[in-house]
């Protein structure tokens, strides 16, 4: 953890600014240490340098698993692509002059993808993350100066309020009990003019098949998801076949990235978390309209919007 994140941390419980504790130094990072609130004596470690605001990952245990598993798959970092990069720009409408000198949160920091794309257009990125992942996210990009890692609930995040300039969400609201509800909680921390990109799944036809398989593969153990999910590799191949490789497909989706790996990945990730809503664009719109946002943006890619706070 560096210094810098206590200007943006209050307790999540009562608001109250909190103290620093450092018990280990490496370099400009806090490695271990602890935040206590003196209001309402909480206390909340920093361990491995991120610090905790959660005990466990609840559940999300499968991104826990996930990204500390393919902690490099999707970094445009580690695999010299621009992949990640194009998808952010193309589902969130941002470019680089958009963010930069901009304190930008990361709702749902993953393995650090995208936060890796924004601090290299030069913002200041805070991530946040219930699972795991955090230690992916900061073996990734967690050194960097301008970035950030934090543990904890997006129902009870530990911020100032109106303190960042912008916000995103790519595919992370809709693993969460209630995808509205962590739409809102997450509004109060965003400034006055500040925008919010979202991307979440959409409703459609092609998911009734997957819904299917995933009332069983949400109740198998994660490692045996993660050896099922390598189907995806040859499938790749056989969906290539006219006439029963679509109809393969449609009955038992699966990625089809030309990259292996990614494609073993993205099946992992449709077939194991525990919550996975879908919505429509009407009803992100008006998330948005309930919330005081204007300007709103529909972009291409379903159902990705972007709006600015009033």
């Amino acid at each position: 953890m560096k210094r810098r994140l206590l200007d943006f941390l209050v307790c999540p419980d009562c608001g109250n600014e909190l103290d620093l504790k450092t018990d280990l130094m490496e370099g400009s990072e806090i490695k271990e240490g602890s935040l206590s609130c003196s209001k309402c004596k909480r206390e909340f470690p920093i361990r491995d340098f991120i610090p905790r605001f959660v005990d466990t990952d609840k559940y999300v245990d499968s991104f826990s698993f996930e990204w500390n598993t393919f902690y490099d798959v999707q970094m445009d970092i580690l695999n010299n692509t621009d992949e990640s990069d194009k998808t952010f720009s193309y589902k969130t409408g941002w470019k680089p002059e958009d963010l930069k000198n901009k304190l930008v949160l990361d709702i749902g920091i993953g393995a650090g993808r995208f936060a890796d794309i924004v601090s290299g257009w030069g913002g200041e990125v805070v991530g946040i993350d219930l699972s795991f992942a955090v230690e992916a996210a900061f073996k990734n990009v967690g050194k960097r100066p301008n970035v950030h890692i934090i543990q904890a609930d997006i129902f009870n995040l530990p911020f100032k309020n109106e303190v960042f300039d912008h916000m995103y969400s790519i595919g992370v609201l809709h693993h969460t009990p209630d995808t509205k509800k962590a739409f809102m909680s997450v509004v109060p921390f965003l400034k006055k003019g500040g925008e919010f990109a979202v991307f979440i799944y959409d409703k459609g036809i092609y998911h009734r098949y997957s819904d299917l398989w995933r009332k069983v593969t949400v109740r198998l153990p994660l490692r045996v998801m993660y050896i099922l999910s390598a189907i995806s590799i040859p499938l790749y191949y056989i969906h290539t076949i006219p006439f029963l490789g679509p109809a393969l497909q449609f009955a038992l989706p699966t990625a089809n990235w030309p990259k292996w790996r990614w494609r073993w990945l993205d099946t992992f990730d449709w077939y194991t978390p525990k919550y996975q809503w879908k919505h429509t664009y009407p009803e992100v719109y008006q998330w948005y309209k309930d919330n005081g946002f204007e300007n709103i943006e529909l972009f291409d890619y379903p159902v990705c919007m972007r709006g600015k706070k009033n």
